[in-house]
């Protein structure tokens, strides 16, 4: 399923219809009343082979547009106008292809296609993290001459390019199916009286998108999300909420003896008090002293417990000597992954949208990736996986 917005890039989507259907896939498109400005309906109909969707109803028919969205194995949205990215950021649904995209139940790809001013805006570039977040992959755009005559970032992606995309997503559907995974995410909070507690800034997003990954690649995934306030539903995704590590830890050890997979990004909670107080603590003088004790240590104890066939993945999450620490982290946990990202660098650890990683493995790589969308990252993490479980 491909929709088309209204963008002057919309000539480049006669060009990837007739790549897709060469590769022999079958393509409906949907397009939005401002699309027809720059290409029309009868050439992606004559292209495609099938009839192009304009409006939700056409005199006595109606275009069924949840039928639609579970039609398609892939919806893609190219080109991706700012207007239309506003309109998904926000859940808006004034027109065909935004129904559609509502009710879409397979893995949806944007090709944004703007201005650079445009795209480089604070707003876009918001939509953006906000549609990545929701679980759309964005395709990046691509930097060259821009309809208004300049030389910038904008350009929506090449057709080729999009094509490699959408080839690779579909490889990657089912290469998990039949496999059960274990993932953390978020924080913990270790409790110090009724109102108080210790914990850490970790928003979940980096574990709930490793989640996402794998369950779209057909593993059955068993998802442990400390307190957060992130929208974790997902198919094939089965959520445990807990609070404190030691919660964590039981729900981890219940559930990793029969899991194919293991991915521990948790922020978990290092020390946890060795009292709690029933009663809230009142502020009686200038200072106070709390006594900590060590939480268990989940991802040593599963790294332990391990059995082969079993791939076992952790973080770091570091600020000093990031990659002797993480190097460290992968023997002595006996982990089969680590995946470290440094506070240094920017658009990378808790609460961003975006991550910057290096992935240490047990037989001596190390890969290095730029700073991506969390979604993208995740995609890259379960790459290694899969190619660990199959080696």
């Amino acid at each position: 399923m491909i929709g088309v917005t209204g963008s002057i890039a919309a000539y480049k989507t006669l060009l990837l219809t007739r790549l897709l259907v060469k590769a022999g896939a079958e393509v409906k498109l949907i397009m939005t009343p401002a699309a027809k400005d720059f290409v029309t309906p009868l050439s992606l109909s004559t292209i495609s082979k099938n009839q192009v969707l304009t409006d939700l109803a056409d005199n006595d028919s109606w275009a069924n547009h949840v039928m639609l969205g579970r039609w398609a194995d892939v919806m893609l949205i190219a080109p991706l106008s700012c207007n239309t990215l506003a309109k998904i950021a926000n859940g808006q649904c004034d027109n065909l292809l935004l129904a559609v995209y509502l009710s879409a139940t397979c893995p949806v790809l944007v090709a944004p296609a703007m201005d650079e001013d445009m795209w480089k805006h604070p707003s876009t570039q918001i939509n953006i993290n906000k549609i990545e977040s929701y679980g759309n992959r964005v395709i990046p755009v691509g930097k060259g001459e821009l309809a208004s005559g300049l030389y910038g970032e904008g350009r929506m992606a090449e057709p080729e390019t999009i094509l490699k995309y959408i080839e690779n997503l579909l490889s990657h559907n089912k290469s998990l199916s039949g496999k059960k995974a274990l993932v953390t995410a978020g924080p913990t909070y270790e409790q110090i009286d009724p109102v108080r507690f210790i914990g850490n800034h970790s928003s979940g997003k980096m574990g709930v998108a490793i989640a996402r990954e794998l369950a779209e690649r057909g593993a059955s995934v068993y998802l442990v999300l400390g307190p957060s306030s992130i929208n974790a539903e997902i198919p094939g995704v089965e959520i445990k909420r807990v609070s404190s590590a030691e919660e964590m830890y039981e729900a981890c050890l219940e559930k990793f003896p029969d899991s194919a997979i293991a991915v521990m990004s948790a922020a978990v909670s290092d020390y946890s008090p060795i009292h709690f107080s029933k009663e809230k603590i009142k502020k009686t003088g200038e200072t106070i002293s709390l006594e900590l004790t060590k939480t268990k240590d989940i991802l040593k104890t599963l790294g332990q417990q391990k059995k082969n066939g079993q791939v076992l993945v952790g973080f770091a999450l570091e600020n000093h000597q990031e990659r002797e620490y993480a190097i460290k982290k992968l023997k002595e946990k006996k982990a089969d992954i680590i995946v470290m990202n440094s506070l240094n660098d920017e658009g990378a650890g808790f609460g961003h949208d975006t991550n910057k990683i290096t992935i240490f493995e047990k037989d001596g790589q190390e890969l290095n990736y730029d700073r991506k969308a969390k979604q993208q990252v995740a995609a890259d993490i379960v790459d290694r996986i899969v190619k660990m479980m199959y080696a």
